[in-house]
């Protein structure tokens, strides 16, 4: 018996909108299109949820005016990866992308507990290969913030690109967000 080698199928972000329209894949469909692939998101379980609405209010105290604070919507990364992080901060306001998702992030945050794996190297690689400087997870399994900077390639990376700087950030120590030096955040505030 003959063997083939598995292919897939790479999708564009125009294709995937499409794929909406058509009511092949529904709005409330748990589905993020990272590097072409058609990916299911994870059940969000209660201290999941819980955690990105308090990460979001902590990230809109820390940014202020000026800064808009997006929870679990698109981000329109480059043509084949529109995910949907927990939490990421754009410049400017919630109006200002009425015409399309945003696209260049100062910070994106996802809150990981059974997502960890994934969030480290599948949509960590996406977002270093996009050049989102400034990456956090909110590690819920060892209640600390990772936190991953400096974009570099990386031929072993899911997608060709890694974090250069990973840095953990225990409890009772604080980070600012690059976009906001000033801004000192408690890691205590991020994790339960």
């Amino acid at each position: 018996m003959t063997t083939y080698p598995v292919q897939t199928r790479r999708w564009t972000r125009k294709e995937y909108h499409r794929l909406a329209e058509l009511g092949v894949l529904r709005e409330d469909e748990p589905i993020e299109l990272i590097g072409g692939q058609l990916i299911v998101a994870e059940p969000k379980g209660t201290p999941h949820a819980t955690m990105v609405e308090v990460v979001a209010d902590v990230l809109r105290g820390a940014f202020g005016p000026g800064w808009a604070v997006r929870a679990q919507n698109p981000i329109a990364l480059d043509d084949d990866s529109e995910p949907e992080p927990d939490v990421f901060v754009v410049p400017g306001r919630q109006r200002d992308y009425l015409a399309d998702h945003p696209s260049q992030p100062v910070l994106v945050v996802e809150v990981a507990d059974s997502s960890l794996a994934l969030d480290r190297r599948h949509k960590g690689s996406a977002y270093a290969r996009a050049g989102i400087t400034d990456y956090w997870i909110v590690n819920l399994v060892d209640r600390v913030l990772e936190v991953y900077r400096q974009p570099v390639e990386d031929a072993h990376a899911d997608f060709g690109w890694s974090y250069a700087d990973v840095t953990t950030i225990q409890p009772g120590a604080a980070i600012a967000p690059l976009a906001r030096l000033e801004v000192a955040v408690a890691a205590s505030d991020l994790v339960p």
